[in-house]
């Protein structure tokens, strides 16, 4: 297989899903029943006013329903496009029974796609409360705690290690499902309030823990996660070798042309990140591509919208397969993947069934490539310099007041996340940041 690299970009670059024809958009609009009870709303972490936001569509106020939706959600344009809709929003919809679900993420794409298109100002810039608060970290959770804090009157600074903010949306997510200008328009958004975001500054390492402590009213700690964890298998550390997350960013940045051409690929890991890494490398070119998953489809974790797309662009898929080591070649480049069959035992504390190994089960796959994609880590030694207590690199927090074990310290986002509490969503993530906005609120003017 050999298609030209400029044909291989605009299938990576160019949105799987284009925005709604405007008739298109009138006619879905004006289906919605805007229910004043409207279970849509109960549905969306955010709580975005879903049957106002389409009303306002409906009269042609496009920057008032962009609003309503980035008052709720400040990644809300983000969120149009990866949210799981289908199990939130739409599929809460009252018309689920009758016909089909509105197609809120469409509408709400379409009023976010309009407030960018004009260049809309949403949100105004309050007056100054004489109370600084760091952010550490500029992805979902941490620009939404700073979007809320600096209408709020606050002076922020976020943090962020990586030369652009927006985290996981900015880098982590595949570019023809989130291309890189929404993430960065939302983090457009946030600097217009007078927020400061200090890129390329790692706080432990450019700027110490101490003084982030000492020169604040108060700390978001919204870090994420990590790069993928080791396999811990032989030849691991073989040329064409990646991290998904890693590759991803890669492809999103535009450092990746033509090298994946007539390769095959093998994906390890179920997760969303693994489907997004799969189809990425199919559309750079990859002539075969198979996902590698020790469990069944059950057990999975990508949504299944997502499941459904790979199928759609050929990706394939192999149940209870577990990788053994990675062979190279002369050139020390991987050529192999050696594997065994495994077959499902007792549920484990995951509550999924617990994969076990099938003895003299090994075969072999042709793999140029080889993408690891089994979660992330945690950044449980920066926890821990914080002297801050965590279970396994989750952040213990107060649900109510969102304080970790140091009551200046508050957190939000995936680093709270995990071990069966709550799930890493963007959308998830914004709400957590608000939240920690508002009790960081709350808990300083108590002390006023």
């Amino acid at each position: 297989m050999s298609l030209p690299s400029d044909a291989q970009l605009w299938k990576i670059f160019d949105e799987v899903k284009p925005d709604l024809k405007p008739k298109k958009v009138m006619e879905e609009a004006n289906r919605c029943l805007f229910c004043s009870d409207a279970p849509c709303v109960k549905a969306c972490p955010t709580g975005i006013d879903i049957p106002l936001f389409i009303k306002k569509i409906t009269t042609g106020n496009m920057k008032g329903s962009a609003r309503v939706i980035m008052e709720a959600n400040p990644m809300g344009a983000t969120c149009a496009r990866v949210c799981p809709t289908e199990e939130l929003c739409e599929g809460a919809c009252v018309l689920n029974d009758a016909s089909l679900p509105i197609m809120i993420g469409d509408l709400q794409r379409h009023a976010t796609n309009w407030a960018m298109k004009n260049h809309s100002q949403l949100f105004e810039v309050s007056e100054p409360n004489g109370l600084k608060v760091a952010i550490i970290g500029g992805g979902p959770a941490g620009l939404s705690s700073a979007r809320e804090l600096a209408r709020l009157g606050y002076q922020v600074t976020i943090y962020e290690k990586n030369e652009k903010a927006g985290g996981l949306d900015t880098y982590g997510i595949v570019p023809f499902r989130l291309p890189q200008d929404i993430a960065l328009w939302e983090v457009e958004q946030v600097e217009k309030l007078g927020v400061t975001i200090q890129t390329n500054t790692e706080v432990g390492k450019d700027i110490p823990i101490d003084a982030v402590l000492n020169d604040f009213d108060a700390i978001v700690l919204a870090v994420g996660m990590a790069n993928v964890p080791p396999l811990t298998v032989p030849g691991e550390d073989l040329d064409g070798v990646y991290d998904a997350i890693q590759l991803i960013e890669r492809v999103k940045d535009g450092h990746v042309r033509d090298q994946f051409i007539g390769k095959n690929a093998v994906v390890i890991g179920a997760g969303n990140t693994a489907i997004d890494a799969a189809t990425c490398l199919k559309r750079l070119g990859a002539s075969r591509v198979q996902i590698i998953y020790r469990r069944t489809e059950e057990e999975m974790s990508a949504y299944p919208f997502e499941f459904s797309f790979a199928k759609q662009e050929g990706i394939e898929f192999r149940w209870l397969t577990q990788p053994v080591q990675m062979i190279g070649d002369e050139k020390n480049q991987v050529a192999k993947l050696e594997c065994m069959h495994m077959k499902l035992g007792d549920a484990d504390a995951s509550g999924r069934c617990r994969p076990i190994e099938i003895e003299n089960s090994n075969f072999y796959m042709n793999a140029d490539v080889v993408v690891k994609a089994i979660g992330q880590q945690r950044y449980s030694s920066f926890i821990e310099a914080f002297d801050l207590e965590h279970e396994q690199g989750v952040v213990k927090i107060d649900p109510e007041t969102m304080q970790t074990s140091n009551p200046k310290v508050f957190a939000a986002g995936d680093v709270i996340f995990g071990n069966g509490k709550g799930e890493a969503m963007v959308v998830a993530a914004a709400e957590q940041g608000k939240q920690a906005a508002y009790a960081i609120h709350k808990h300083l003017l108590s002390k006023v």
